[in-house]
């Protein structure tokens, strides 16, 4: 981890990009502290917030992108070759799979804020063939509310912001209904900006 954040602090955003991209697209990092780091050195570095949070966000999309497609070429084969590699990863693709079974899409993106679903989430979604445009909409949702979260966290604290990984750890299970609502709000949001959207191109001019 120390060679992430010597990355992140020598090249700045581009590293950011990087490795945000790279978590999300299932590398062993860990968002609860990359977030939260790289919010911090935007900081120090007088970066605006509103920079880095769409940029981590189309890293996410892109990251998460990455998995859904090998997900939805690959099949369960894919699925059956990470367990056989690593035993552990069957708990995460069980609950992964039985969450999406449950909810369908909408387990794309409350599953971000979800220990081991998270990280399955992507592959689970793409085996199922869940439409690309279903996909990506609740993708974003998703890597939006839990990008500002942690970012923000991390953009405030400063050089405090591994407190972030303690918060998490302590009340995870908690964020939940939390996410949920910020999610909602953003679905809603993205629904009525749409029908208006759709009534201004119907009305006649």
């Amino acid at each position: 981890m120390s060679i992430l954040k010597d990355f992140i602090t020598e090249y700045g955003t581009l590293a950011m990009f990087i490795i945000i991209l790279l978590e999300y697209a299932c590398f062993p990092v860990s968002s609860e502290i990359v977030l939260p780091f790289s919010g911090a050195v935007a900081s120090i570095n007088h970066t605006n917030f509103l920079v880095i949070l769409p940029l981590s966000i189309l890293a996410g999309l892109i990251g998460t992108g990455i998995c859904y497609a090998i997900g939805w070429f690959g099949g369960g084969a894919i699925l059956q070759a990470i367990i056989r590699r690593f035993p552990k990863a069957q708990k995460g693709i069980d609950r992964a799979n039985e969450k999406f079974k449950l909810h369908g899409g909408a387990t794309v993106c409350i599953g971000r804020v979800i220990p081991l679903i998270r990280t399955y989430i992507a592959l689970v979604a793409g085996a199922a063939k869940l439409p690309p445009v279903t996909y990506f909409t609740y993708s974003f949702l998703g890597i939006t509310v839990w990008n500002t979260l942690l970012i923000g966290l991390g953009y405030m604290l400063q050089e405090n912001y591994q407190k972030v990984a303690g918060y998490y750890e302590r009340y995870k299970y908690n964020l939940l209904p939390i996410a949920g609502l910020c999610i909602l709000a953003l679905l809603i949001n993205f629904l009525y900006q749409r029908k208006v959207r759709t009534r201004q191109k119907s009305s006649p001019m």
